[in-house]
């Protein structure tokens, strides 16, 4: 693991890493940020898994994160969206290949020689933090952005013994239902549905539950609410499933980082009192 940069923020560090990941056979990035004083002690964690096309930096340069997570004395953690290298397979769309993983394991070829997001988040990334960060095992969330907000929420259910909180920014909540899902999860898993399932927040509601509760903010201008994000079947899945969900609709917002920018602070509070 070779730390490409840092520089000091909010009397912290916002570092950046390069590794080989043995996940996606390829070199991955990461960012962390550590807040003043982290060493010797073990602090709670939050990863953050960003939208289409992003990468760490999105997060770490745009939302403004690190000033809140410094007052809360937590470490932020902001992987890559894809795979990325000259040899790996890309079909140069915005919403599938580079830039666009869904955090999902591909099993149809060629995109199952690189694109296992989900064991690199859950697997490596994650024993990764835990090994060489002052990080509290038992005290780590998870949210994220869009495509990252799905990430989020499918990660979370499917391992509630590694995060312990989840919330999520304008989520992709039900995959198998739009067109961005779709294609992403037909491209990587093939034409059986019943695959999906694993990687749909409201089929995973229904099927796992969670044990605590759900922060979800929604920008009702985001000009993909009603194709892409449908926020509504989230919230009644929730519902038939008995989970405690907190679905903000804010008026006004879109689906930009200025929307993340204006509600992080709230999140990073969220998670701060749930793995106190």
């Amino acid at each position: 693991m070779e730390q490409i940069s840092s520089v000091k923020v909010f009397g912290g560090e916002q570092r950046v890493y390069k590794h080989a990941s043995s996940s996606t056979s390829t070199d991955m990035e990461f960012a962390v940020f550590l807040p003043e004083g982290a060493e010797g002690q073990k602090l709670s964690c939050l990863f953050y898994l960003s939208g289409l096309t992003c990468t760490w930096e999105n997060m770490m340069s745009k939302a403004g994160a690190q000033q809140y997570a410094a007052a809360h004395n937590m470490i932020l953690v902001a992987p890559d969206t894809s795979p990325r290298g000259e040899d790996v397979s890309d079909d140069e769309m915005y919403d599938f290949g580079k830039g666009a993983g869904f955090y999902v394991n591909a099993t149809q070829e060629p995109w199952s020689k690189n694109f296992h997001m989900y064991d690199y988040v859950t697997k490596e990334l994650y024993k990764i933090i835990c090994d060489e960060f002052p990080v509290d095992p038992d005290r780590i969330g998870i949210t994220g952005h869009s495509m990252g907000g799905h990430g989020a929420l499918t990660v979370a259910m499917k391992n509630p013994d590694l995060f312990k909180s989840v919330s999520a920014f304008s989520p992709i909540v039900a995959p198998s239902q739009v067109p961005w899902g779709e294609k992403a999860l037909g491209g990587y898993l093939g034409a059986d549905k019943s695959a999906w399932s694993e990687y749909d927040a409201c089929e995973l509601v229904k099927s796992k539950g969670w044990s605590g509760d759900i922060l979800v903010d929604q920008g009702l201008a985001d000009n993909f609410l009603e194709e892409q994000l449908k926020s509504h079947l989230f919230e009644e899945a929730c519902k038939d499933a008995g989970v405690s969900l907190t679905l903000r609709m804010q008026d006004g917002y879109d689906h930009s980082y200025y929307f993340i920018a204006s509600f992080i602070e709230d999140h990073l509070k969220w998670h701060a009192e749930r793995l106190s």
